[in-house]
């Protein structure tokens, strides 16, 4: 199993899961297809050792344990999985420090989402 970045964090991008990232395995998209890859991270699963430490450290609430992911997010884990095909469209996202969302923010998010987790 692998951990998944869900689409909590699709235009909400935040670094923080890089950061503690042992080994690397958590991409951004490079590419221009927005259609097939949104503008979010990315966690690579055949790197991912499931370690867990990207899971705290997200502000977005967005990553889960594979078999831990809402229902409603269950298209997402096929999502991160494609871009064992596309590599070449993806880089080791940098780490960038940004401002942390409010308690509000995330609960607006996850609601634009559908999700009330």
């Amino acid at each position: 199993m692998t951990y998944i970045i869900t689409r909590l964090c699709r235009d909400c991008i935040d670094t923080a899961c890089v950061a503690v990232c042992p080994v690397d395995c958590i991409y951004r998209n490079t590419g221009d297809d927005r259609e097939a890859f949104p503008n979010q991270l990315y966690i690579h699963p055949d790197e991912c050792i499931d370690c867990g430490a990207c899971e705290p450290e997200c502000p977005w609430q967005a990553i889960f344990e594979e078999e831990a992911v809402p229902e409603i997010f269950k298209e997402d884990i096929a999502l991160n999985y494609k871009i064992v095909d596309a590599s070449d469209q993806f880089e080791v996202s940098p780490n960038e420090e940004t401002e942390k969302p409010t308690a509000e923010q995330i609960e607006a998010n996850k609601q634009k989402w559908g999700w009330d987790g």
